[in-house]
């Protein structure tokens, strides 16, 4: 800093502070995608990076074996597999391979031919000087990650990277796996059920007519025969044998198959789910019947349940605003019921409804080589023949655009953009979270109260009271320390305010005349306003 005197005046000069910015560098392992690790593979590379989720090091000294689990993990780790690098320590120590035999060192680049057979990778050998200053070598593999089938090893196990450390995957994972990929057609399993009369023949009308209008076929075509060609059973002899996808699609009851094809609804008051004592839920349905059925009855539960708002607009004009766009949360339901996975029979769908957010979750995470960050590009239906299906009954468009509908109806509506999120515990599950804007409320009045109150009062309405009357609208009573809760006003400030709302008739006083302080007293709506409500 430095002063100068100008005519009499002081002038301060201060010197802008530089900072050192560090930028990545590329030449860095860490920063290297895997293919970028292989390539440009040499001694700083395999020092520098840690094993993480793009590379394993093994001493020349392991099992090959052994080594074929780590060709079966990277061969099942998407999106791109991994690096295996052999001859240096799990330290970072580079201890080479030539202190090990020929054969062994044949044996070790054999690995995965040998002990993992459906692996897809490339080897080479690495020029290095090991720890005691010798000229060595290194072996390194890029195994590629397959798309199309699950890679085991030969004793039949099957392994993938989470981080960095392996897993070995269960037989149910194996399984819903090998149906992501296409290897195994849950689909078109044949089930137990018995065609005509354990399915509806309404909704196979509607589907077999839906057809013969689009293609183009005549009456010629028997019911049964269109079922067969949208492959959704097959003849045998005389009989039809409806598979999976017919049963989830068309059957009376299609629990006696896939017992978890029904959807939990519940609507839980506050932000947060809580449990015993505390337990918060205000409303709980279970939904069951084919998929057309589910996706109609959530519908109806969610169109009761969610809210509509009137907000003043620019030009002090009252507009009705939606909770969630309907395009969204209906986009949800439907990806739920289509996209979920029906090889995990006893899991359904659960839709949770909180104050701030809507959640549906359905069984099986994210279908191969989509993810959260790609999932409005890429394509991969789970179910491709019950997907068909509801095209033609006009539940989907096939035209890869439900998730994009999702996020642009999110944003007309000026709300966060979806949340797409794999959840794994014992299974995995997926789960779209849609937010309101519960924070920005507090100008807005419940649709309800609006039609019952009038343009008049609810014009009149304070911010606070409005709130106050929203939640009165669904909750049907309030006390003071609630009120005070929910507008973050002290105790005597908002018992004045609940009062004046009394004074203008708009809420009655619920309370003893004997008690000055009845700690049981509460409001609610006016009876000719409950009266109206009750109408509608």
């Amino acid at each position: 800093m430095s002063t100068r005197r100008v005519e009499g005046v002081e002038f301060i000069s201060v010197e802008q502070m530089g900072f050192a910015f560090q930028y990545p560098n590329r030449d860095s392992a860490r920063h290297m995608s895997v293919d970028e690790i292989y390539d440009r593979m040499k001694q700083s590379v395999a020092v520098d990076i840690d094993e993480n989720d793009k590379i394993e090091r093994k001493s020349a000294r392991y099992a090959p074996k052994d080594l074929g689990i780590y060709f079966s993990m990277w061969a099942n780790t998407p999106p791109f597999g991994g690096v295996i690098v052999i001859g240096v320590e799990n330290d970072g120590k580079v201890s080479g391979i030539n202190h090990v035999s020929p054969n062994h060192v044949s044996e070790l680049q054999r690995a995965g031919d040998v002990y993992c057979p459906d692996a897809r990778y490339q080897c080479k050998t690495v020029p290095v000087v090991n720890q005691n200053g010798e000229p060595d070598s290194i072996i390194v593999f890029r195994v590629l990650y397959r798309e199309d089938k699950v890679v085991e090893t030969i004793s039949g196990k099957a392994f993938s990277r989470r981080g960095s450390s392996k897993r070995e995957l269960s037989q149910d994972e194996k399984r819903e796996l090998q149906i992501a990929k296409g290897q195994l057609e849950i689909e078109r399993e044949p089930v137990s059920l018995i065609y005509p009369q354990d399915f509806d023949q309404s909704l196979i009308k509607a589907f077999v007519d839906s057809v013969r209008a689009s293609r183009g076929m005549s009456e010629t075509h028997s019911t049964e025969d269109i079922l067969e060609l949208r492959r959704l059973g097959k003849r045998a002899d005389s009989a039809f044998i409806p598979n999976l996808a017919c049963a989830v699609l068309f059957a009376k009851d299609p629990q006696t198959v896939v017992p978890g094809c029904k959807v939990r609804f519940v609507r839980f008051e506050g932000t947060e789910e809580k449990t015993g004592r505390e337990r918060n839920a205000i409303k709980s349905a279970w939904i069951e019947g084919p998929i057309p059925t589910l996706i109609k009855e959530c519908e109806k539960v969610l169109e009761a349940q969610l809210r509509e708002f009137m907000r003043l607009g620019p030009k002090g004009e009252f507009v009705s605003t939606a909770e969630y766009p309907k395009d969204a949360w209906y986009e949800a339901v439907v990806n739920a019921c289509v996209h979920r996975s029906y090889n995990l029979k006893n899991m359904h769908i659960s839709i949770k409804m909180f104050d701030n957010r809507l959640e549906v979750e359905s069984p099986g995470g994210f279908p191969p080589m989509v993810t959260a960050e790609n999932i409005y590009d890429m394509h991969s239906p789970r179910n491709p023949h019950v997907m068909d299906a509801l095209f033609y009954l006009n539940f989907v468009l096939c035209e890869h655009e439900g998730t994009r509908r999702i996020r642009d109806t999110m944003k007309q509506l000026g709300l966060p953009s979806p949340m797409f999120e794999e959840i794994t515990s014992t299974a995995a599950t997926f789960r779209i979270t849609l937010k309101n804007s519960i924070e920005h409320r507090t100008n807005f009045v419940d649709q309800e109260a609006f039609k019952v109150l009038g343009k008049e009062l609810s014009e009149g309405l304070t911010d606070k009271e409005r709130r106050i009357v929203n939640y009165v609208v669904e909750r049907q009573t309030i006390n003071v320390t609630e009120a005070s809760k929910l507008t973050n006003v002290r105790w005597h400030t908002i018992k004045k305010s609940l009062n004046g709302l009394v004074d203008r008739g708009i809420l009655d006083h619920i309370h003893s005349s004997t008690i000055d302080r009845d700690r049981h007293a509460y409001y609610v709506l006016k009876k000719r306003y409950v009266d109206k409500l009750q109408r509608r």
